[in-house]
């Protein structure tokens, strides 16, 4: 990937980044709790996402070393984003400003930037149980909210907690419906799969020498073999004379 490559994502992560931060978009998406779960988090995910992006071959060369098939940066996000649905954590990011920091910092570095790190490593199954569990949190949190009687937030009414909980229903419901599409008549890309490019780059000599292979060899035949098939040749072509004259006979 060139540098103009790579600081596109760098420039468009920024812009989000600011845009989350103005208080002309901070407030409305913090007065909501479902606008904050829904609108906000994914948001600042996405930075850490496109953030990866643009980190060289190197540090990206260092990063495996500590992050063999995704697991320690699953590991990592998992714990950022089980922090981040605890109500209590996000009421205390709309009153308290060092939370609020937190907040902005935590999400893209600790969650949007090792899934993006480790999802292209992971194999078929840990993909499999990521989305599962994703799944089954998306319908735990709604039921709980949708069914609780109390408030869970301070700062959130019960109307807006019991539509969150509709909403990650239905997330859920859609993430599984597509999930089931998947299985059915998609196809899930593995990590083998994900880079063509290199994969290409390193087979397309050894094909190279495949194809130059025969050409080598029939260079270093000796005379003695190259004598002995002309021979045989000579002789099928006798055998194909003597075959119609034996008919016409």
């Amino acid at each position: 990937m060139t540098g103009g490559r790579r600081s596109f994502p760098v420039l468009l992560a920024a812009l989000l980044m600011l845009v989350s931060m103005a208080p002309a978009v901070r407030r409305p998406l913090e007065a909501s709790m479902t606008a904050q779960m829904l609108g906000q988090l994914p948001v600042l995910v996405a930075v850490g996402w496109l953030a990866a992006r643009s980190l060289s071959a190197r540090v990206l060369a260092r990063v495996e070393r500590w992050n063999r098939s995704g697991i320690s940066g699953l590991i990592l996000a998992t714990a950022g984003a089980a922090f981040w649905m605890l109500p209590r954590s996000l009421d205390a990011s709309t009153s308290q400003p060092l939370v609020a920091a937190g907040k902005y910092l935590s999400v893209p570095l600790l969650i949007g930037l090792p899934i993006a790190l480790s999802w292209r490593r992971m194999g078929f199954v840990i993909r499999g149980l990521i989305l599962a569990e994703l799944v089954a949190t998306c319908f735990r949190l709604g039921w709980l909210y949708r069914i609780s009687p109390i408030r869970l937030c301070s700062n959130y009414g019960l109307d807006d907690q019991q539509r969150l909980g509709g909403y990650l229903l239905a997330v859920g419901g859609g993430l599984l419906v597509w999930l089931g599409w998947k299985l059915l008549w998609g196809r899930f890309e593995t990590p083998s799969a994900a880079r063509p490019q290199e994969g290409r780059r390193y087979w397309e000599p050894v094909q190279t020498l495949h194809c130059r292979m025969p050409a080598s060899v029939a260079s270093l035949r000796s005379a003695p073999s190259r004598s002995l098939e002309r021979k045989e040749r000579a002789t099928m072509a006798r055998c194909i004379e003597v075959i119609p004259t034996a008919r016409s006979a």
